[in-house]
């Protein structure tokens, strides 16, 4: 008990409630701007650490990685451009909702279950740290690799009206992902003989291409009346969610911030994954799966609950192992090495005071966040009713920025360009677009840790079938593949029969 209310005395005084505020906010804003990601917040905000006591550093930090995280929403849900990759699968469900004039019931929705699987992660966190970190130790590269070719197979329930064009969509996101200089054994592929494509292409680049450049494009294209636009403005509504609809979807909640924090606590996946599976799991256990993809409120519970769950997760092999699962965590490591607290078994015996001080402090982060988001709903819904072209144009140029700040790189932006113009053909002809996003945020995991497995055991394949771990994903991931397969073939017949 006393050790607790040290804790709070650290993590309660003025200058740490302060700073983890300022870190929600930057974070919020960082994580909502496209191509502004809050690992670059967090990369400007462990300077100002240096001169801080632990806590308060910390706050900044963790304030800084979940206000971004959660921040990702709003772009998503209101304009369907993603600000970090974790928000990707919240843009399928969420910006319908915003056509369909409910963007403040999606935003609303979207920070509220946030905040429980970002709370949720946190206490399973600290009642079962050392349990979850065995078990997330024990997975070696072979079981990432079958891990991860389970979320490549829900590519098959997002493959829309047609099996074949979704699994082509697919293949041309792990093939963008291929571009550049190869990592492990440094040659260039798919470059020809380009000196700017030995860079590659950045997922973020990638994601903003796919996203923003159509709707820019279609905002200019089309041709919209006075009356039309008097319309969307009028159904902006300053809506909350009802408390009826959180209690209906609360198992949901629940399965999705378990799924969060099991993924978060892998090193090396992150809330994109997370977020992409928990979107395949309630659409499969839906019982009206077809409406998603047009406006249903479980499609933007689910990833947001699973994506905010992953920072709880992300933190126990962090603070018991020492290993940061992502670029962000990595960060959030140095900071806790500045400050001359290390991660390890000694850790809750030598800075206990400070590390639930920390715990403390994410759990301020989240109200902060929560009180940002309920405040900032009722202004950023009013940017629905900015006229669509200069709304176009505001976001070409946030793009373009956010495109050449992250490398600083003028490529980054002609590849942006690109991949736009290549994802407005391909909706053009009715290819989905999301299987090309789940290729090129899992592509670059899954054949890394093929390979390092390959290495690992010098290139003998058994290390695929001596793991019940890997069997069992390989198992679920067939699975999920037949089920498609049948399904397909029914409705195919039922057409048929028609």
């Amino acid at each position: 008990m006393d050790l607790f209310l040290h804790a709070l005395s650290l993590a309660l005084t003025p200058l740490a409630i302060g700073s983890i505020g300022l870190g929600a906010l930057v974070g919020l804003i960082f994580g909502s701007t496209p191509g502004l990601t809050f690992t670059v917040a967090l990369a400007l905000a462990l300077p100002m650490t240096f001169s801080m006591d632990p806590v308060p550093a910390m706050g900044l930090l963790m304030g800084t990685y979940i206000g971004g995280m959660t921040g990702g929403s709003v772009s998503a849900i209101l304009l369907g451009i993603p600000g970090t990759p974790s928000a990707a699968a919240t843009v399928l469900d969420g910006h319908p909702m915003t056509k369909q004039g409910e963007a403040s019931i999606a935003l609303g929705t979207a920070v509220i279950v946030s905040v429980f699987g970002g709370i949720f992660s946190l206490a399973v966190m600290i009642v079962s740290v050392d349990l979850v970190s065995q078990v997330a130790i024990g997975f070696g590269p072979a079981e990432i690799f079958a891990l991860v070719l389970f979320g490549m197979s829900t590519i098959c329930g997002l493959c829309g009206d047609s099996l074949l064009k979704g699994l082509i969509a697919g293949v041309l996101g792990l093939m963008i992902m291929t571009i550049g200089i190869d990592t492990i054994e440094g040659v260039p592929r798919m470059t020809f003989g380009s000196v700017n494509m030995l860079q590659g292409v950045n997922l973020l680049v990638a994601m903003i291409g796919v996203f923003a450049v159509p709707f820019v494009i279609e905002a200019l294209s089309e041709k919209t009346n006075t009356s039309a636009q008097d319309t969307r403005v009028v159904r902006v509504k300053v809506e909350l969610p009802k408390i009826g609809l959180l209690i209906r979807n609360a198992w949901l909640m629940i399965r999705c911030s378990v799924l969060g924090t099991g993924i978060g606590a892998i090193p090396g996946t992150g809330g994109a994954i997370a977020s992409f599976l928990a979107y395949d799991h309630a659409k499969r256990f839906s019982k009206e799966p077809e409406r998603f993809g047009k406006g249903n409120i479980e499609g933007v519970i689910a990833p947001e609950t699973a994506n905010n769950a992953v920072t709880g997760g992300t933190l126990i092999p962090l603070l018991s192992l020492g290993i940061p699962g992502d670029p962000a965590t990595a960060i959030v490591l140095a900071g806790l090495m500045i400050h001359g607290i290390t991660p390890g078994p000694a850790l809750f015996m030598n800075h206990a005071s400070e590390v639930y001080g920390i715990y403390v402090a994410v759990v301020l982060a989240y109200i902060w966040v929560l009180s940002f988001q309920m405040v900032g709903i009722r202004i950023f819904v009013h940017v629905l009713k900015i006229p669509r072209e200069t709304l176009a144009f505001a976001v070409l140029v946030l793009c373009a920025i956010g495109a050449y700040s992250i490398r600083n790189s003028a490529f980054d932006i002609y590849a942006m360009g690109v991949i736009g113009v290549l994802a407005y053909l391909l909706i053009a002809m009715r290819v989905p677009i999301t299987p090309i996003i789940l290729g090129m945020v899992l592509g670059p995991t899954l054949e890394n840790e093929f390979r390092t497995a390959m290495m690992l055991s010098s290139g003998n394949a058994d290390i695929f079938y001596t793991s019940p771990t890997v069997l069992i994903f390989f198992a679920l991931a067939l699975l999920v593949i037949g089920l498609q397969l049948k399904s397909e073939f029914m409705r195919k017949t039922k057409r048929q029969q028609q």
